[in-house]
C-alpha cells in the first residue's frame, strides 16, 4: 500500500481531507486513530502533525506527505523532498517583526539581536541572507508574546492575516522572509517500486484534477458567425473551444473552459459582442 501522510489537526487538515476526498479517496477513521485504509485506492493514510510530515518524508519514513512549504524549510528538510504539487490552500507569509514603537526599524538592525521564533533554522537562513547573525529563541507557540515578556527584541514567524501581530503590537520589518502554501511532496530520489511508483502518479493526477475543477468552469454559448472570431477570442480555452454548427443558419454554439475567477467579465463580453444563451457549469472534478 502507499502510505500517505495527512495533517491530523491544524489549518492544513480540514482542506486536505476533503481535497482527497473530493479526489475519490476515502479517509474514515475511528475517533483520533492514527491510520485509515483505503482498500480499494490501495492506499494508508497516517495521520501526523505537519511539521512530523516534513521532518519525515524526506528520511523515508512515508512515501508521501502533505505538508506546508514553511514547515519543509523550518525543518531543513525542502533539499530532501521533491514538490510534486501545489495545492494552493495554507497560504501563509513568514516574517521577521518587532515592536511598533520600538527601535528596530529594519532588518539588517536585528544583527545580534535575540528572536524568538518556532522555526530557528529558518530565521536564521534568513538572516544570513541579509548577511547578519541573530541569536534564537526557539519557542513551540505563543511567538507574538515574546517581545512584550522581554524575552526577545523581536520574533520571525507565520503571518496569515496579521492581526494576532498587530493584537500584540507588533509590525512586520520587509519583505516577508518566506511564502508557503501546502504541497504534496515525497522523498527525493527515493525509489519506491512500481505498484507505489503507479499510485503516486494516479494520486498526483486525482489532486491535480479537483484543483483544475475548483480553478475553471465550462461556459456554453450561442454566437453568430460574424462574432465568432471575437468571442473566441475572449474564450479560448485550455487548448481551444469547441464549435459546433446550430440549425439556425449563421449561428454557432461554443463550448470553452474559462477561469472561475474570470465569469462574470468574460459573459460581460461576449453578451457584448452578441452572444446569447450563455451558460456555466461547475465541475466537479477533471483531467486536462
Amino acid at each position: 500500500m502507499l502510505r500517505v501522510a495527512v495533517p491530523n489537526k491544524g489549518s492544513l487538515h480540514g482542506p486536505t481531507t476533503q481535497l482527497l476526498e473530493e479526489a475519490g479517496y476515502r479517509l474514515h477513521r475511528e475517533h483520533r486513530a492514527l491510520f485509515a485504509e483505503d482498500r480499494g485506492n490501495n492506499v494508508r493514510f497516517i495521520f501526523w502533525r505537519a511539521s512530523d510530515i516534513a521532518r519525515n518524508v524526506g528520511a523515508g519514513v512515508l512515501d508521501v506527505g502533505i505538508t506546508g512549504q514553511d514547515l519543509l524549510a523550518g525543518a531543513g528538510t525542502a533539499e530532501s523532498t521533491t514538490e510534486l504539487l501545489r495545492l494552493g490552500f495554507g497560504s501563509s507569509r513568514f516574517y521577521f517583526a518587532v515592536a511598533n514603537d520600538g527601535p528596530i526599524t529594519s532588518v539588517p538592525e536585528l544583527d545580534g539581536k535575540r528572536v524568538a521564533t518556532s522555526f530557528p533554522k529558518l530565521a536564521e537562513q534568513a538572516a544570513a541572507r541579509h548577511g547578519i547573525r541573530i541569536e534564537p529563541v526557539e519557542l513551540d507557540g505563543a511567538v507574538e508574546t515574546a517581545v512584550e515578556l522581554g524575552l526577545a527584541d523581536a520574533i520571525a514567524d507565520v503571518v496569515e492575516t496579521g492581526s494576532s501581530l498587530r493584537a500584540a503590537g507588533l509590525t512586520t520589518l520587509g519583505e516577508p522572509i518566506l511564502r508557503s502554501q501546502a504541497v504534496l511532496v515525497r522523498g527525493a530520489g527515493a525509489s519506491l517500486g512500481e505498484e507505489r511508483e503507479h499510485a503516486v502518479e494516479v494520486l498526483g493526477q486525482r489532486l491535480r484534477g479537483v484543483l483544475d475543477a475548483r480553478s475553471y468552469v465550462v461556459m456554453d454559448y450561442n454566437c453568430p458567425d460574424s462574432a465568432l472570431e471575437t468571442a473566441t477570442a475572449i474564450t479560448p480555452g485550455k487548448e481551444s473551444p469547441t464549435i459546433s454548427s446550430l440549425t439556425e443558419p449563421g449561428w454557432v454554439a461554443v463550448r470553452a473552459m474559462v477561469p472561475r475567477a474570470d465569469v462574470q467579465d468574460v459573459m460581460d463580453k461576449l453578451a457584448e459582442v452578441g452572444a446569447t444563451e450563455i451558460l456555466v457549469t461547475r465541475l466537479e472534478a477533471c483531467r486536462l
